[in-house]
């Protein structure tokens, strides 16, 4: 499922209200006034397989394909700080999947050691200021703290899939204004059923600063509920929101996610092209 890396300040006026996510044929649907765009993923190893079966391999969590995503992310805000409605901003994540086939289990499962790093790039994200004592924004573009997971997953005869792991975020981002400034590490698990028409589960984690400069420290547990549904011809439709809590802060977010995509064959590569929506 999704690794993503996200920025949070707990003291921030600004709430994200959409997440865009663009590939090669969300020009049309931009064109089109829709503000949600989805992510396009690169699959690297394939052969002799079709579309529809890259599609259903692809969903399955703990999947042995190896893949480079780019995700083009479009943002808008709103909030209590002046001018928060027209802020926006665009993030380019880029997300490499590696992973390791590693000795079937005694009940014949197939495992997988799996390594993800989440690369963010920010381009003028907001971040408010203040400019001759009146409340404005700076506009910043940087390299933003990269997120990462490592686990070892296991998927069942049965469909079952189970994982466990350890995720963590890196004090990389090159601005200070976008940075965490802690190192966090935490684990994370996943539970999974799949079946014909498709593929259902949850995917928890939890974070806490282990080091850094900030003067703060963190304690957030993320959930992912999945339901991804693959009527065949290499399309998905699916729903993956990820819900966040902040024990420091007591705060809570609980987002909407819709997710369409389309396996494809450009050449001998293997594309995967969605358009994901997130309120």
């Amino acid at each position: 499922m999704n690794m993503t890396t996200r920025h949070r300040d707990g003291g921030s006026p600004l709430l994200c209200l959409a997440a865009a996510l663009l590939c090669a044929t969300a020009i049309a649907a931009k064109a089109q006034n829709n503000p949600e765009l989805a992510p396009a993923g690169y699959v690297a190893a394939h052969l002799g397989k079709s579309d529809d079966e890259i599609a259903r391999e692809l969903a399955n969590p703990n999947n042995s394909l190896a893949s480079l995503t780019f995700k083009n992310q479009f943002r808008t805000y709103a909030g209590s700080f002046p001018d928060a409605g027209n802020q926006s901003n665009y993030t380019l994540l880029f997300q490499p999947v590696f992973p390791f086939p590693m000795p079937s289990t005694e009940s014949g499962g197939k495992a997988n050691l799996f390594v993800r790093p989440g690369i963010p790039l920010l381009f003028n994200q907001p971040v408010p200021t203040m400019i001759n004592s009146q409340p404005a924004f700076d506009s910043v573009t940087a390299l933003g703290d990269i997120g990462f997971d490592v686990g070892y997953g296991v998927t069942e005869k049965s469909g079952f899939l189970w994982a466990f792991g350890m995720v963590g975020t890196l004090p990389t981002a090159t601005n200070s204004e976008v940075a965490g400034k802690e190192l966090k590490l935490g684990p994370e698990a996943l539970f999974a059923q799949f079946e014909k028409w498709g593929v259902y589960g949850l995917f928890p984690s939890h974070q806490w600063s282990v080091a850094g400069w900030s003067n703060k420290s963190t304690s957030v547990s993320q959930l992912q509920l999945f339901l991804v549904f693959l009527p065949g011809g290499g399309w998905s439709v699916s729903t993956q929101p990820i819900m966040n809590y902040d024990w420091k802060a007591k705060e809570s977010t609980v987002p909407l996610n819709l997710t369409v995509s389309k396996t494809v064959t450009i050449g001998n590569t293997p594309v995967k092209i969605g358009l994901e929506a997130n309120y």
